[in-house]
């Protein structure tokens, strides 16, 4: 990257703050502790994986919860919790048998009861989750480490469901078997790590302590799943605001890692022979765009074809992540997922775009110069310079776009209207998509007024889509996920703007960070520092 002007300023003031760093922010650090891990985070404000979907309650949720499945490297299932399970011949049945050594915080062993209650709390809140419940005759345990999922009739995506979406906790019975809406507050689970209430300071710093208890699996670590050795005696998350103070304590080793520095002091990090920009989440975000399928223009495809044309996915990445190390232009639907990424129907893809092309399409959808309100939200700043982008984009072909500036409050609110313009509603906004399970990823749903905010409606899609959760193989699975998209760059259910991942940024002499494809933020679990 070159560094410009802007870049050196902001690496002068980062080093000035470094200097001037608050002295209570040294007395409460101890950087030749090699046990110790300090990490820039978010302020956790929820605790429970269960009522947020929020990457850093989900980190929680990793560190001091265990669970029964998880996501290795290339997205596929791995037994966590689970020594052995079984598939009846009808496939309607799955039996679960729990692993040696697993016990709670508080030093009570895990049992299968517990595993049932916690798998239907989950299941009255996440897709996946939903789906099993809809299928399911009974869950229940048979025996103290065993237990079963009896089905109605079979579902290939079972051990799937269970570790896409939102995080599957393996809590106590008598916490597990509150409501979903009501909070877990305990923080006791068997996870590789222990919840320090007693140094939690909401809004400052929360404590992990090792789990000196946990009885980790065999295999090697590999994304989320394998064995979780903890490496530390502690973790401690700091809440640091102020993005110029966190970089300048990781630079003088006051902190170890920051989970998202600021993209315009990249430079400062590249400079700094002791610190490294580490992507550890490789599946990242696609960034798209959504129309109003409700209102004209968009009621029309070719309205919606048109701005499948119009992008131009290189322009719009520039605009909103500079550094291009991060970012890369996408056409299919499910991203860069190693499983189902693939090419189908994307000769529309055009580097730099086909304006002429856009324009005509807008003409031949009957667009008269009626105005095109786009939501801008102010406050997140990428998604707010894209929106200047487009607008600024659709003008030069002719068409009135006008952009509606506001908080992400106020855009949360107002994306709901379903009415036109002139009554509070809207035609496009810009978003993001992690997800790539197109029964959980709101963004691939096409099922109208009973889908996400643009209420696309295609029913040969949404029929391909209900065959997801019943295909067996991978290898059908694969070949549906083409006949999907063959169909969505038809009728347009959305527009993609390109995929970033986002680095984190930590000292080098933290070694051991897991890359993860996907999932819920990454574990804690194999780091280890240098003295």
């Amino acid at each position: 990257m070159t560094i410009t002007r802007r870049s050196l300023i902001k690496a002068g003031m980062a080093a000035g703050t470094a200097l001037s760093m608050p002295s209570i922010l040294r007395a409460q650090t101890s950087s030749d502790d090699a046990r110790t891990v300090r990490m820039v985070m978010s302020d956790l404000t929820v605790y429970d994986p269960i009522l947020s979907t929020a990457d850093i309650t989900s980190m929680h949720g990793l560190a001091i919860y265990d669970t029964l499945f998880a996501l290795d490297s290339k997205r596929m299932p791995q037994p966590q919790m689970v020594a052995n399970w079984k598939v009846s011949e009808d496939k309607k049945t799955y039996a679960f048998e729990l692993r040696d050594g697993l016990g709670f915080h508080d030093g009570t062993p895990v049992t299968a009861a517990d595993c049932v209650s916690s798998i239907r709390r989950w299941g009255h809140v996440d897709a996946g989750g939903k789906l099993i419940m809809e299928r399911a005759s009974d869950i229940a345990k048979t025996g103290e480490k065993t237990f079963t999922i009896a089905l109605k009739e079979p579902l290939g995506i079972l051990l799937d469901s269970l570790v896409e979406g939102l995080y599957l906790p393996i809590m106590r019975k008598k916490d597990a078997d509150r409501s979903a809406t009501e909070q877990v507050t305990s923080n006791i689970g068997s996870g590789p790590f222990k919840f320090n209430e007693a140094l939690a300071k909401p809004g400052a710093s929360f404590t992990y302590d090792r789990n000196e208890n946990y009885v980790p699996r065999k295999e090697a670590p590999d994304g989320f799943a394998g064995g979780k050795v903890v490496k530390v005696d502690r973790a401690v998350w700091q809440v640091i605001s102020d993005q110029q103070t966190s970089l300048a304590a990781l630079q003088v080793g006051e902190t170890d890692f920051v989970w998202s520095p600021p993209a315009d002091l990249y430079p400062v990090i590249d400079s700094d022979p002791n610190l490294e920009l580490h992507v550890l989440s490789k599946q990242g975000t696609t960034n798209c765009l959504r129309m109003n399928f409700l209102q004209p223009p968009f009621d029309n495809v070719k309205a919606r074809q048109a701005m499948l044309h119009l992008i131009d996915q290189e322009a719009f990445l520039r605009v909103m992540y500079p550094d291009p190390r991060f970012t890369q232009t996408v056409t299919s639907i499910f991203g860069n997922n190693p499983l189902y990424s693939n090419d189908e129907n994307t000769g529309w893809y055009k580097k730099g775009g086909d304006p002429e092309r856009a324009k005509q399409l807008f003409q031949e959808a009957g667009y008269g110069g009626e105005k095109l309100l786009i939501f801008q939200t102010t406050d997140w700043p990428e998604a707010s310079n894209a929106s200047q982008l487009l607008a600024d984009t659709l003008r030069k072909i002719g068409v009135n776009a006008e952009l509606a500036p506001m908080s992400f409050g106020e855009f949360t609110t107002r994306r709901k209207n379903k009415g036109p313009v002139e009554n509070g509603g809207w035609n496009i906004f810009i978003s993001d998509y992690s997800g790539y399970n197109p029964v959980n990823t709101p963004f691939l749903l096409a099922n109208g007024e009973q889908g996400w905010w643009g209420w696309p409606k295609n029913d040969e899609y949404e029929a391909l889509r209900a065959k997801w959760a019943d295909v067996e193989t991978l290898e059908d699975r694969q070949a549906l996920a083409r006949k999907m998209q063959g169909k969505w760059w038809d009728f347009v259910g959305g527009v993609l703007l390109g995929r970033v991942v986002t680095p984190t940024a930590h000292r080098k002499v933290l070694t051991g960070l897991l890359e993860v494809s996907g999932g819920h933020g990454f574990p804690m679990w194999n780091m280890q520092k240098a003295s």
